[in-house]
């Protein structure tokens, strides 16, 4: 893996996992600042390398009435003062190149969205101007499609990649995960993280929103874990029954230092084989 920058922190074989984790969309200014501190104050989360995760705008809605979040200036207002409070990385998604430079004047990590990872002109945005670029490989995309992506970044100028992997489409309203996307991902020389909650959405499956397996994100993350993958995407939210967008899908903050410490066990026990020389549990 070539080392990747994030924030002040380099990224790299012998580095910690990665932990992005936040909400859908900011739905409220206080309430995301007190769950990024939250997730901030869970002793497990000093074992990972944390990025606090928020959108600012949603565009890929199941329904147009469906709530889209706050938009970018006030949007990136609020994701500053959750830095300034946590002390950690903030990300959040582009839609177009007219947000990307705003976006990535803000952003320690700016995120290209599944739909659009294979927008030419978007990823060339974002690699100009990024501090760092996380690109979420689009439901429809082979791990090597995605590796065109990376390129895409790389060849604007951008060195700080990773990728996102978040499930594959499987018929209607289903999605699928192939764990040898993993490694076959890695092999392009960046970070590769698993998003296990959108991994587990069934999309427009409750008609005008999408439905999800919250139940499962424990056994997925470590299963990506054990693979092992470079880190965790987790959308988690105090209450997800009231949630504006994927309340179905995403995680009980109650639920998340349990899925945390499990799956940080089995990338403890995979990192410790390797030193040995051990078979991997």
């Amino acid at each position: 893996m070539e080392p990747t920058r994030i924030g002040h922190t380099i990224v790299d074989d012998h580095s910690p996992p990665l932990l992005i984790a936040g909400p859908c969309v900011i739905e409220d200014e206080s309430e995301t600042i007190r769950l990024a501190e939250r997730i901030s104050a869970l002793p497990i989360t000093a074992k990972y390398t944390f990025v606090f995760k928020a959108s600012y705008l949603k565009d890929n809605r199941s329904s147009g009435t469906s709530y889209r979040g706050p938009g970018l200036e006030r949007g990136l207002r609020i994701l500053e003062k959750v830095r300034d409070a946590v002390g950690h990385p903030v990300l959040s998604d582009v839609h177009s190149v007219e947000e990307a430079q705003a976006a990535a004047g803000v952003l320690d990590v700016v995120q290209v969205p599944a739909f659009l990872c294979r927008q030419t002109s978007l990823l060339e945005a974002v690699g100009r101007s990024a501090r760092a670029v996380n690109i979420k490989k689009g439901q429809f995309l082979s791990p090597e499609g995605a590796g065109h992506a990376v390129q895409k970044v790389r060849g604007a100028g951008g060195r700080n990649v990773l990728l996102t992997e978040r499930g594959t489409t499987f018929g209607y309203n289903d999605l699928v995960v192939d764990f040898r996307g993993i490694p076959r991902m890695q092999a392009y020389g960046c970070p590769v993280v698993f998003d296990a909650t959108h991994s587990l959405q069934k999309p427009g499956s409750l008609g005008d929103r999408s439905g999800g397996e919250p139940e499962l994100v424990g056994a997925m993350s470590r299963a990506a874990a054990a693979i092992p993958s470079d880190g965790l995407f987790l959308e988690t939210h105090f209450e997800p029954a009231r949630a504006k967008s994927d309340g179905a899908s995403m995680l009980p903050f109650s639920m998340l230092e349990s899925v945390l410490e499990g799956a940080y066990a089995v990338f403890d026990a995979v990192r410790h084989s390797k030193k040995t020389g051990a078979a991997r549990p």
